[in-house]
């Protein structure tokens, strides 16, 4: 999963923004609900792109044309809507920063975990993303102040972890390499949400043009890295090409879309909804559809992190005040 800059989800790591409501059209064809499981089914299905596309394809290539394909979709739709793309050079430098962290960076640790993990192992080491980001809001965010109950939700999540990958059998049947590099991708994008918050949250700038932007620049830093570490495919068989094709058009642009309507429909609260169901939709693909072997501690483990995940996403309560309901808060 990865949110560009301009739409940032409701996590320790970014506040709440309010956002345009979306065209009263889009609510009457399609329900919020029917949005929020396909905005799910695609990021699931994501990790199975990646692993397809890895078998013809090296890890950088797979993750450049993912960019390559979300980004045509987002500036096709910045062109349709008739938005211009961010003015001022601090503003591009630091979407340069968030390209790194939120895309280019991670993207393509999944995909180079995936060439010696499951893709369902990658699926529940993104779910992992709340817990860095509860880390991350200690560590770089003064003004977010944790709790006990945020605490132990990281405790837990990253206990885990540890059940996922069999610790107590000294982790025998995953890669370590491939295993941290897919944990390292989702503190990859805590990281950026929190630089996202304290760099770009006042530009003035559409989300849909900051994130097109971003996307650009992503593209362009892979574009620059990946033919000195890679060569030009022998053959382009048409299940990885399509997998690839169906990972920047829908994992990237599309999803991007869904979950900027979403957002604004019904509250960023959403964006952290549908990280509980990511792992669940990766780890039925990569089961039924790639025969994927899963022992009963990866779901078990998988349950215990989205735990931990909700844990540190609570806030809490104000302390009553005698007023009514509807009274103004200090």
């Amino acid at each position: 999963m990865s949110v560009p800059a301009g739409l940032r989800p409701a996590s320790p790591a970014a506040d709440p923004i309010p956002e345009p409501a979306p065209a009263p059209a889009l609510r009457r064809v399609v329900d919020w609900r029917i949005r929020f499981a396909l905005l799910g089914l695609i990021w699931g299905f994501s990790f199975l792109f990646i692993k397809v596309g890895t078998e013809a394809f090296a890890p950088l290539q797979v993750t450049l044309g993912r960019m390559v394909f979300g980004t045509a979709v987002l500036v096709a739709t910045l062109l349709v809507k008739r938005d211009r793309l961010p003015r001022g050079r601090r503003t591009w430098l630091h979407l340069t920063v968030a390209a790194l962290l939120l895309n280019a960076l991670p993207f393509s640790l999944f995909a180079y975990a995936e060439l010696t993990i499951p893709s369902t192992l990658a699926g529940i080491c993104n779910a992992t993303t709340p817990l860095w980001s509860m880390v991350v809001s200690v560590v770089a965010l003064s003004e977010d102040k944790p709790t006990r109950q945020r605490f132990a939700g990281v405790g837990l999540g990253f206990l885990g972890v540890l059940t996922v990958l069999g610790a107590w059998q000294g982790f025998s049947g995953q890669d370590p390499a491939g295993t941290a590099m897919a944990l390292i991708a989702a503190a990859s994008y805590a990281v950026g949400w929190a630089y996202v918050r304290r760099t770009l949250a006042a530009t003035g700038t559409s989300n849909l043009a900051l994130s097109s932007s971003q996307l650009l620049l992503g593209s362009a830093q892979l574009a620059l890295i990946t033919p000195f570490f890679t060569s030009v495919p022998e053959s382009f068989p048409i299940l990885p090409v399509l997998s690839v094709v169906a990972l920047g058009a829908l994992g990237t642009g599309i999803a991007f879309l869904l979950q900027y309507a979403l957002v604004a429909e019904k509250g960023p609260t959403i964006a952290v909804m549908v990280t509980y169901l990511i792992p669940v939709v990766a780890t039925a693909a990569g089961v039924l559809l790639l025969h994927e072997r899963l022992g009963w501690n990866e779901p078990v483990g998988a349950v215990v992190v989205l735990a931990g995940a909700a844990l540190t996403q609570l806030r809490p309560r104000r302390p009553r005040t005698g007023r009514p309901s509807g009274a103004p808060q200090p």
